[in-house]
């Protein structure tokens, strides 16, 4: 292993990697091991932790004081309400039984992007903003069609033009430049505020939502939806960025009544992760920002958190399967059996992968393979990482 770890390739990046036997603790390799790196989407697996010790079985669609015909609700940030690719109706049958509305989404202290995002990818389907009550995922979807373009949420069918150069929206407005084909698909995020958003409910509901500007009480009903399972496991295997920041909002509004990621990140550092080898810095839910960092050691001290307390079948299912699942489903299939379940992590010049690594001699090996700073294609160093992990895989 030190031998390929010397590859002439790997001397013009900034690599770590530890290998951690699941069962006896014992380090089977350590290179950079405390060094901190910039994490991208490994930085979901902090997220994931955070959401499992935070939330219940089901996902707090919203909080909620009815009298009469009047509904007075506060957004939680579930964000699978009429989302385009994971619809949920939970809350839009419910609140559809109410003759007055009246919508608190402005306790969300965080802007909409975070700190560090690349301002210029603000039209990309990958960064959605995070907001307190979402819908349709905060994005337009605009479908290609032989009779002509399908258009979600309807609203915006007047908002399409031609495609006219580099963005597919405006920076300041819901104006989208697309030219679409027929099979086209393209989601693009939606500028959103706590006004935009209760009119896109309003236009959903059809009828009218109204501020409500009533600090919530103490005691409030919650509303439940899909199982948190779904979230995690849609969260981890696609890298979905916006359900990553929206479970760190559910788990904030957990804590109380302004939702915001410090409020649950801090949170969790102080009680739940105080015993990783290092304190990462960590600033958003997704990894989309460069501001984070972590070392291979907490990121393994934190997946053996995970399988500790968290039974393998569970686990394993909420993880991208080499050879089957999410962003690993392509990488990791020569084998009988999966045997790498994880999660991956790119921004460019970066890509990592950490998770569990399933010997053919039935071992069980907790790992964090980073790689940053390089200006060689990312395939190279995937393959050389699946290279190195087969080699762990048949001799370990």
């Amino acid at each position: 292993m030190q031998g390929q770890m010397k590859a002439p390739q790997l001397q013009s990046q900034f690599t770590g990697l530890l290998l951690v036997d699941a069962q006896t603790g014992d380090t089977l390799f350590a290179q950079n091991a405390l060094r901190p790196f910039t994490p991208a989407s490994n930085v979901k697996l902090l997220t994931l932790y955070a959401g499992l010790k935070a939330l219940p079985e089901r996902v707090p669609v919203l909080a909620y004081q009815a009298s009469g015909d009047t509904l007075r609700v506060w957004g939680t940030g579930a964000p699978f309400a009429l989302h385009p690719e994971w619809p949920d109706s939970t809350a839009m049958q419910f609140m559809q039984g109410f003759a007055t509305i009246l919508m608190a989404n402005d306790h969300l202290e965080d802007p909409a992007h975070g700190p560090g995002w690349s301002w210029d990818d603000f039209d990309q389907y990958y960064t959605p903003s995070r907001s307190a009550f979402p819908i349709y995922g905060n994005t337009m979807q605009a479908i290609g069609t032989a009779g002509g373009n399908q258009i979600v949420p309807p609203s915006f069918r007047d908002s399409i033009f031609p495609d006219r150069g580099r963005f597919a929206r405006e920076v300041a407005a819901n104006r989208f430049y697309l030219n679409l084909r027929p099979g086209d698909t393209v989601q693009v995020p939606l500028l959103t505020d706590p006004t935009r958003e209760r009119a896109l409910w309003a236009q959903a509901l059809g009828r009218e939502v109204l501020p409500n500007p009533t600090p919530a009480p103490d005691s409030l009903e919650l509303l439940y939806g899909v199982p948190t399972d779904t979230l995690y496991r849609r969260m981890m295997e696609r890298s979905d960025n916006f359900l990553a920041e929206q479970v760190m909002l559910l788990v904030s509004a957990t804590l109380g009544d302004t939702l915001g990621f410090s409020r649950a990140r801090d949170h969790a550092l102080e009680h739940w992760l105080a015993d990783l080898p290092q304190t990462p810095k960590w600033v958003d839910g997704s990894g989309l920002s460069r501001y984070n960092l972590i070392s291979p050691a907490s990121l393994v001290a934190l997946l053996g958190k995970l399988y500790r307390e968290i039974p393998e079948e569970r686990l394993f299912t909420l993880m991208a399967k080499g050879g089957g699942t999410g962003t690993l489903r392509n990488w990791y299939r020569e084998k009988p059996e999966p045997y790498v379940f994880g999660k991956t992590g790119s921004l460019s010049n970066n890509h990592n992968l950490s998770g569990y690594l399933r010997t053919r001699h039935g071992k069980l090996v907790l790992f964090s393979f980073m790689n940053n700073h390089y200006l060689s294609p990312t395939t190279g160093v995937k393959e050389r990482m699946q290279h190195l992990l087969d080699w762990v895989w048949e001799h370990y």
